[in-house]
């Protein structure tokens, strides 16, 4: 148990006195927010009631109703006799929306990004930092990562359809290090990449960094056009093609089985290499989950990771491919910098052991999400949309304004959202808005009404 002397806490609370308000009020929301960014860790024993009083210069009544008013919000636990321990509230671990969402500055919308499993993940890190004592007998240089977790990922492929060995696997930091880490190998800068219109802003911006010509293939909710984008690959000749067939980015669309043969074929014929971003796939909202083929063969490299389905922060993500570009992978000194450290890779590999009720709740709040958001969406005629079998956003088609006229107004609103045009190789789809559902119904229900001009002033 972490104790908290008394004459350090007026430290740490900071300057809550000068916060409008009754003191009890100020003094418990300094200490919220101290737990929430650290200066006081979960599990603390607060000093005695009158040590408080003591230390923060109130009265012992400015306490006790401070301490209540805690133990109400569930961020305090009491045991009658022996103090109160610092605790987070279930309104704060039972969540998928991250926090900073709407208790920052404003309503953050332009990010898609789950908040974790708190107490899973908690439990897979006590598991892996048990576990790791072999791992501190090793140098831990950057290989292709560990084999329980090169094991693991390739038996989920094998389970979904797609054999695939431990040396079939590359273990990056996250999804977007596969990606950079492919297209630095894999770009030849005298053949353009395909994308999709609209696509990954993350993909877009490693690939202009890179200075790639990009030749960019239409997809809509209602999916990819077949003709189009075979058109594309025999016309445009791309050497790279980015593509997201699960749940895309941020459409969420899922690409028929029939159109994955099709494209595999098609790269094949023309030389082409598939990157498949297979990060959202997991997130399958329909009732039930229906299994879907991978996007396969030789042509094709697939990449995932854990940032949607557990959280951002564990920078754990793989690249799938044949064994002998794996092995020409692991040659490109840009893999050292890309891979993550081995105690991310531990708790990961506790993570994926047996992760269906991670999944099955994850599932579960997403969708009544999704739900809720499309409901206070529904009927209105300034926007058109399709619900998505799965992902983590709407792609709205606004009526009669632009996407940035939109986020404009909101902005002055405290909403801040992502126009259409932050998605297109060309800077187009100005007519489009992506609207994330990782947010609380509560939060859901304040964004939709500043974008419907019903929204007041909050207090």
């Amino acid at each position: 148990m972490i104790e908290t002397r008394s004459p350090g806490i007026a430290a740490v609370l900071g300057g809550w006195r000068q916060e409008p308000g009754p003191l009890a009020q100020a003094l418990a929301a300094a200490i919220r927010d101290a737990v929430i960014d650290g200066r006081i860790p979960v599990g603390t024993r607060l000093p005695s009631e009158r040590a408080l009083a003591t230390a923060l210069q109130v009265s012992r009544g400015t306490v006790v109703t401070t301490l209540a008013a805690a133990r109400d919000g569930g961020w305090l636990r009491t045991h009658h006799g022996s103090g109160s321990d610092v605790r987070l509230p279930p309104e704060v671990t039972e969540r998928t929306a991250p926090w900073s969402v709407d208790h920052g500055d404003g309503l953050d919308f332009t990010r898609a990004v789950p908040a974790a499993p708190h107490g899973a993940y908690l439990e897979a890190s006590r598991r892996a930092v048990e576990r790791s004592a072999a791992l501190l007998m090793d140098s831990a240089e950057p290989d292709a990562g560990l084999p329980r977790l090169r094991e693991l990922l390739a038996d989920r492929y094998t389970r979904d359809g797609l054999p695939t060995r431990p040396d079939q696997i590359l273990v990056t930091s996250g999804a977007r290090a596969a990606f950079t880490l492919l297209a630095d190998h894999l770009h030849d800068r005298a053949r353009p990449v395909l994308v999709e219109s609209p696509t990954y802003h993350g993909a877009l911006a490693v690939l202009r960094r890179r200075r790639a010509r990009l030749a960019a293939s239409p997809v809509t909710a209602e999916g990819w056009d077949p003709d189009r984008l075979a058109h594309a690959i025999r016309t445009v000749r791309p050497g790279l093609a980015y593509l997201t067939p699960d749940f895309h980015n941020p459409t969420g669309a899922l690409m028929p089985a029939d159109q994955r043969e099709q494209v595999a074929e098609l790269a094949a014929r023309n030389g082409l290499t598939v990157i498949a971003d297979e990060t959202l796939r997991d997130l399958d909202l329909r009732t039930p989950p229906e299994p879907v083929p991978h996007l396969s063969g030789k042509a094709v490299v697939a990449i995932g990771s854990l940032g949607k389905l557990v959280w951002g922060g564990l920078r754990v993500g793989w690249l799938r491919a044949d064994a002998a570009r794996i092995r020409e992978l692991l040659h490109n000194p840009l893999q050292a910098r890309l891979s993550p450290p081995p105690l991310e890779q531990l708790i990961a590999c506790e993570l994926l052991t047996d992760p269906q009720d991670l999944l099955r709740d994850r599932r579960e709040r997403l969708r009544a999400q999704r739900d809720h958001l499309a409901a206070l969406l529904e009927g209105a005629g300034a926007w058109s949309f399709t619900l998505p079998p799965g992902g983590l956003c709407l792609w709205l088609r606004l009526h009669g304004t632009t996407a940035s006229a939109l986020a404009t107004r909101a902005a002055r609103e405290g909403l801040k959202l992502s126009p259409g045009p932050g998605f297109s190789a060309d800077r187009t789809l100005t007519h489009y808005l992506r609207l994330p559902y990782t947010a609380t119904p509560e939060t859901l229900t304040r964004a939709v009404a500043v974008l419907t001009g019903r929204a007041t002033t909050r207090k």
